[in-house]
């Protein structure tokens, strides 16, 4: 097993996260208290709004005629503004309310009634952890997290996006590592699956009808056993950050603490002379043998040209996901690898690829880690009858806790409130698939599939990438198609937060853009159910459009307010009564989750550095909805030094800090006190999110950097002929060129060299993106399944 290089653990900041432990499993139950206090803050946010407005509205027809123009679009423009920053407010405390709700109605399913549904279950869980360019610990503690579910068949796929050509030194080194992952936790899981099996075997060919305490007393010893092992593993670990600290602590010996309970129970059974019966007897044994006997195995597109190339997460989930339930010979006669499809009458022996069909897909990141039931229980609530039509079930992530950074703790206390909110977006019907994480029924994703005729491959997309958050999307697109989403209430996965601004930034970017060009699909969802029993209610449409629009508003706003010089007349009490219940709601709910209620005033200063990000998300979504250039998928950094952030991003909240102290001093100076105060108070959060958040050394050498890079121009070379790339002594690929014609030829041309590919342009992509391409509505894996059912009817 692995040890964790010293060297590499990133160095504890002063005012990181002292707490290591993460929250309970199953969240406190709220006092009553509390659920009266979720109302009241709804009720005293719209009754205060609903004042502010109408005593605005009285005072411009009193006062109206002896205003001049300005003043008058100061007050629409102010009141709207108010009026958007009011609404998300009353969004976040509607969600909390319908997760309080939830927290207090949520019962755990029993242990037993787990085991007997699964009992003689058939089902496949298929886990898909996307790969890029990730640290191998981090995937190796994703890929145990996922090995150790307790699920009687679960296979888990590793699907690298890494391409091996041209990769030289650390990043080569990295992919073998990566690659060799598989084999290790495959072969270290071969000696307790076998003592479980034996242990099973034993029970099934000597147990008695009625068995006595020695049957419970060799369960007890096998439970003991399996513990040890993973006491073992956990010895060896060498913890030098929290990850690793979660992955030990409660990863292994939080599965290894279960087991021992039941070995107590096992032991106490056989020192009082009982045991359980044979039924619950043979479910303790398979439970032991489900844990360890988890089949991993990888898989990587890009080896193949008939898959798609798209640099991003979905086309690789996608391009996995159009395989299963096929077999497949690979053909190089082109000089490139083709997957081709066996024919029903065609041999399956015979095949070199055979992917096997799943009725469930577990998506996970390759930075998560998953608690022990996370399989079980999520699986189990998509087996009722009452969830048939569930298409997508999750617990949204949790941080991990005992970040070494500052920037780390208080983005991971953003990410607590978040599953908060997710959990009450499930009460009121509006939930929304987090992607670092979910259990997904197969039969949905075929319903939504879309499939293209690219360049002669059929190309089909299940998750859509037209925008880069792909979860979002296609939570809109299952909707609909009739299907329904749900949060499990409770807390099962974790996942890593960006450790520093640089990494930060790419992540949040990528987050806020997108929201806006799926509201026209939106739009039509509420259409398409609108004379349906299953209509959008208008709770839902409200949570839904605040979901993906209001990064939007509440950024031009937070905008608005910094830069613009109102009048202080429009600043009333009322506005602030408006915004103290979403602030005391924040402040309990960071309190709940383990953070301190001062960090409300934290997260203020950390929007208000991120405001220039979020920003850019925005107009880049406006920006491909008004080209219909898709914007590029960028993946969050993972690397163990710090990420640099482009200069752009560092300057600008320097800036923001500059105007706010500029417009405290001129309103200081003409008595607009409230207008002072809010841009001091701006100012004094925003240096401090500076100082804590990016650091004076690190903002200067980034701007440096920026700058540097904008003022560079690098020399253009002479242009050439192309037929001058062709190198004479090179060996010529004909199979290559009678298959592909000029596009291949103009691609080899390109592979000649990187100098020669910078002088021709020429790309050196898979697929031609002139090629013609031709919609399908019936995926080749919804056809395969659709074959298979035919064939046993007959």
């Amino acid at each position: 097993m692995p040890e964790n290089d010293p060297q590499r653990a990133r160095r504890r900041q002063w005012g990181a996260e002292h707490r290591a432990e993460p929250l309970a499993i199953v969240p406190s139950r709220p006092s009553p208290a509390a659920i009266v206090w979720a109302r009241l803050a709804i009720v005293i946010t719209v009754v205060s709004w609903f004042l502010y407005m109408l005593t605005t509205i009285i005072r411009m027809v009193i006062e109206g005629p002896k205003e001049s123009f300005v003043f008058h679009l100061q007050t629409w423009v102010y009141g709207l503004t108010v009026t958007a920053l009011t609404f998300s407010a009353i969004m976040y405390l509607t969600a909390r309310y319908g997760a309080l709700v939830r927290f207090r109605e949520h019962r755990r399913v029993e242990r037993a009634l787990l085991d007997e549904h699964f009992a003689r279950s058939d089902d496949r869980v298929t886990v898909l952890i996307p790969s890029y360019d990730e640290e191998p610990d981090v995937v190796r503690y994703t890929l145990w997290s996922a090995a150790l579910q307790e699920f009687p068949d679960i296979r888990i796929v590793l699907l690298i996006d890494d391409k091996a050509a041209g990769l030289t030194g650390e990043p080569l080194a990295r992919l073998e590592r990566t690659r060799s992952l598989l084999g290790e936790i495959s072969a270290e899981l071969e000696s307790p699956r076998a003592a479980a099996q034996a242990a099973l075997d034993e029970f099934l060919a000597d147990a008695p009808t009625v068995p006595g305490p020695l049957d419970a007393k060799r369960a007890a010893d096998a439970y003991a056993a399996a513990a040890g092992w993973l006491d073992r593993f956990a010895g060896t670990e060498q913890i030098d950050e929290h990850m690793g600290e979660f992955f030990a602590e409660y990863v292994l010996l939080g599965l290894s603490n279960d087991l021992r309970l039941t070995r107590l129970a096992l032991d106490a059974a056989h020192d009082q002379g009982a045991a359980p019966d044979w039924e619950r007897l043979r479910q303790l044994h398979q439970r032991l043998v489900w844990i360890f006997s988890a089949q991993l195995g990888s898989f990587e597109r890009k080896q193949y040209a008939s898959l798609s190339q798209e640099p991003n997460k979905a086309m690789n989930l996608n391009s996995y996901i159009s395989l299963m339930g096929g077999n497949y010979r690979i053909v190089r006669d082109t000089g490139e690898q083709i997957l081709e499809e066996l024919g029903i009458d065609e041999d399956p022996a015979t095949a070199d690829l055979v992917i096997p069909d799943s009725r469930y897909l577990l998506t996970l990141d390759a930075d998560s880690q998953l608690l022990r039931e996370y399989c079980l229980r999520l699986v189990y609530l998509l087996e009722q009858p009452e969830n048939e039509r569930v298409a997508v079930t999750q617990t949204p992530y949790s941080s991990f806790r005992g970040a070494s950074t500052r920037i780390e703790r208080i983005a991971g206390a953003t990410t607590d409130l978040q599953h908060i909110q997710h959990q009450g977006l499930t009460y009121f019907g509006a939930t929304f698939w987090v992607g670092a994480n979910a259990v997904i029924r197969t039969d949905a994703l075929d319903d939504i599939a879309v499939t293209q005729t690219v360049g002669g491959f059929e190309i089909t997309t299940y998750v859509q990438d037209r925008t880069v958050i792909e979860d979002t999307e296609s939570s809109i697109d299952l909707g609909l198609h009739g299907w329904t989403l749900e949060n499990y209430p409770e807390r099962l996965s974790y996942s890593a937060t960006p450790p520093d601004f640089g990494s930060l930034v790419v992540q949040r970017r990528r987050w806020a853009n997108g929201g806006l060009l799926i509201m026209p699909k939106f739009f039509e969802m509420i259409r398409a159910r609108k004379h349906t029993s299953d209509r959008v209610r208008l709770t839902e449409k409200l949570l839904r459009s605040n979901y993906m629009s209001s990064l939007a508003w509440a950024s031009f706003g937070l905008l608005f307010l910094l830069f613009f010089p109102f009048d202080s007349r429009l600043l009333s009490p009322l506005v602030i009564a408006a915004a103290l219940p979403y602030f005391i709601s924040m402040g309990l709910d960071l309190r709940a989750s383990g953070h301190r209620f001062g960090d409300i005033f934290r997260i203020y200063g950390f929007n208000l550095i991120l405001l220039p990000v979020n920003l850019a998300g925005v107009l880049k979504s406006i920006q491909q909805g008004a080209t219909g250039a898709k914007i590029p998928f960028a993946r969050t950094p993972k690397v163990v030094g710090r990420t640099a952030a482009p200069g752009i991003y560092v300057t600008l909240p320097f800036i923001i800090v500059g105007f706010s102290v500029l417009t405290a001093v001129r309103d200081f100076n003409v008595g607009n006190w409230g207008n002072a105060a809010f841009a001091s108070f701006n100012a004094i959060m925003a240096v401090w999110a500076i100082v804590a958040y990016i650091g004076i050394r690190a903002s200067i050498a980034d701007a440096t950097l920026g700058l540097i890079g904008w003022l560079y121009v690098p020399i253009k070379p002479k242009r050439v002929k192309q037929e001058s790339l062709v190198d004479p002594s090179a060996t010529i690929n004909w199979q290559a060129i009678l298959y592909h014609g000029d596009r291949r030829l103009r691609r080899d041309l390109a592979r000649t060299s990187d100098r020669r590919r910078r002088l021709s342009g020429v790309r050196a992509d898979v697929q031609d993106d002139t090629a013609p391409v031709e919609v399908q509505q019936v995926s080749g894996r919804a056809r395969r399944r659709a074959a298979r059912h035919s064939s046993t009817s007959r």
